[in-house]
Formats: structure tokens, sequence, C-alpha cells
């Protein structure tokens, strides 16, 4: 980005300045990288971060100084992230009538006491976490999946959105998130068991 001209003059609310012109030069990198590990797109990242000097260029008037610039511009991207995932999500929303309950009869007797425990993990979760024989079959797990339980295990875990922002993006309510992320764990760990432990 270039020079932007005299209507970028820094803006002064209390002690703290907005100056537009600096954005790139001070933040791009951070709020790039923040961008990318929430969307694991180079490409869409460095959009959502342009949008995000383009939305703070038109509201920085209202720019109080309660934060610093940085926070502000962090605030704005994070919201750009997850407006673009619920737009992205939004055609899968599902009631969670619709979830199916399949599959967990076999886990679970009528009163909800286990029936077959898991069996206990003789590694350390964290070494296997790091070998990529193990990130291999985790993915092939994560695509037998109903899309929303995939998306909500992955968005928490792997991506480490809070479950307020999961509920958005999915377009689900708390009570629907913490029970289809329960049933993708379910899930998962009984894959990773056959799979790979």
């Amino acid at each position: 980005m270039g020079k932007m001209g005299k209507s970028t003059r820094p803006a002064y609310r209390g002690s703290q300045t907005v100056d537009p012109e600096i954005w790139v030069e001070t933040y791009a990198d951070s709020l790039y990288g923040y961008a990318y590990v929430k969307i694991n797109n180079s490409s869409l990242a460095e959009e959502l971060v342009q949008d995000t000097f383009v939305a703070a260029l038109g509201a920085r008037k209202n720019f109080r100084g309660n934060s610093s610039e940085k926070t502000w511009l962090f605030s704005i991207l994070k919201n750009k992230i997850i407006d673009h995932l619920r737009r992205k999500y939004r055609d899968k929303v599902q009631s969670l009538d619709t979830v199916s309950d399949q599959g967990l009869d076999e886990y679970f007797d009528d009163r909800g006491a286990w029936l077959n425990k898991p069996g206990k993990w003789k590694d350390n979760p964290q070494e296997r976490y790091e070998q990529n024989e193990f990130l291999t079959v985790l993915r092939d797990c994560l695509t037998f999946l109903p899309s929303r339980q995939s998306d909500a295990f992955q968005f928490r875990e792997m991506r480490d959105f809070d479950s307020e922002e999961i509920c958005k993006i999915l377009g689900i309510s708390s009570t629907n998130y913490w029970v289809v992320l329960h049933r993708a764990r379910l899930a998962i760990r009984a894959c990773l068991e056959k799979n790979w432990f």
C-alpha cells in the first residue's frame, strides 16, 4: 500500500494515536500470521488483513483509545475471520435433530454408562500429535465424521477458536455445540484406537 494522502493524518483519541500510514509496516505480518493460523489459507489470510485495514480506515474516527491501535486492529480482524467462516458454513447449519446418534449405541447402555470403556493410551499424546503419520490418520478420521462434527472439532482443537466463536461460525447454540463436539471426540477416539493406538 502506498501513501494514503492527507485524509489519513493520525487521529488522536485520548493518549492513543491512529496512524494508517504505519499499519502495513507495523502490523501486517502479525495480523497475517494470526489470520493464517485461523484460516490455513495464505491468499485468504492476506485478503482478510487487507479487509481489516480498509474497515479500520473507514472506522478510525470511531476509535476511542480504550485499547491500543494493535488490539483494535486485531479485534477487527477477528470479526472479519468469524464473518468469513460464518458465511462459509451458513449452508451447513443443521438442527440438533438431524445430528445422527448412529454408532453411539455401541459405547453406552440405556443409562449412559460405558459398555466398553476406552483403553488407556500408553504413549504421550503430545508426542504422537507431532508425528506426521498420526496427523494423517487423524485427518482420515475427520473425513468420516459428519461435516458439522468435523468442523467443530477442528475449530476447537486444531485452530484454537473459543466456543462462542465456533457457535457463531456454525450457527448453532451453545448446547448443540457441546453435544456435537462430544460426539466428534468420541468418534475420533474410537477411530484412533482402531487405526493408530
